[in-house]
Order: C-alpha cells, then structure tokens, then sequence
C-alpha cells in the first residue's frame, strides 16, 4: 500500500505542477472553448483570479511532490478539484475523466492521511 500512496502522491502532485506552471509559461497549448466554459475561463483570466488558483495548484502540488506537509497539500488542492469537478460537469464533461481520476487520486491520499484530518471530524 505504501508504494501505491507514493505512486498516487506523485502523480497528482506532478499534474497540478504540470498545469498550474502552464498558466505562466504556456508550453501545453489550450484547446479552444465556446460557450459558457469560455466565458467562465474569459473571466477567470481576465480578472486575473485564474493566476491566484494556478499559485494554489503549484504550492499543493510541490508538496506532494516533495512528501512533507502532505496533509496540508491536500488541503491547499481540495477546493481546486471540486472546482475542476464542477467546471466540467456543468461547463465542459468532456474534460470530467481526468477530474474524477484527480478526484479519486485525492480521496486516495486522504484516506492513507486520514489521522491528519481526524480533529475536523471530532465533537
């Protein structure tokens, strides 16, 4: 189990670094979006909001990557995915598998770091 924690770690730290480092450095081209998706990332990018999400994605996924402060990696990257999930069941599914397999990578590390989030769910 240990060495599919450390594989689940990894991959999700690497995806949110890949993907939040493209924002600034635009090396991953962006498919062409229309209709609300378009005008929701418009917004997003214009406001320059997009760029603060993108800081959260990095720090979160370094974290991972490194393997301290896990729990608070997780933590950084848990509105994220819900907004990843939301973004793509209402705007745009044809990206939804990739958020819900970031999705069970994440639920995966949580439950392996469930002792680190015990007291929110204590009385």
């Amino acid at each position: 189990m240990k060495i599919a924690t450390t594989i689940a770690r990894l991959l999700l730290g690497l995806i949110f670094v890949v993907f939040g480092l493209n924002a600034f450095l635009h090396f991953i081209p962006m498919p062409p979006m229309q209709g609300q998706s378009a005008a929701f990332m418009g917004a997003l990018f214009t406001s320059h909001y997009l760029y603060a999400i993108k800081c959260f994605e990095i720090s979160g996924g370094l974290l991972l990557l490194i393997g301290r402060y896990i729990p608070l990696g997780l933590t950084l990257l848990g509105p994220v995915i819900v907004n990843i999930l939301f973004f793509h069941i209402f705007l745009d599914p044809s990206g939804l598998p990739l958020g819900i397999v970031v999705a069970v990578l994440a639920l995966f590390l949580l439950w392996q770091n469930r002792s680190a989030f015990a007291g929110l769910l204590r009385k």
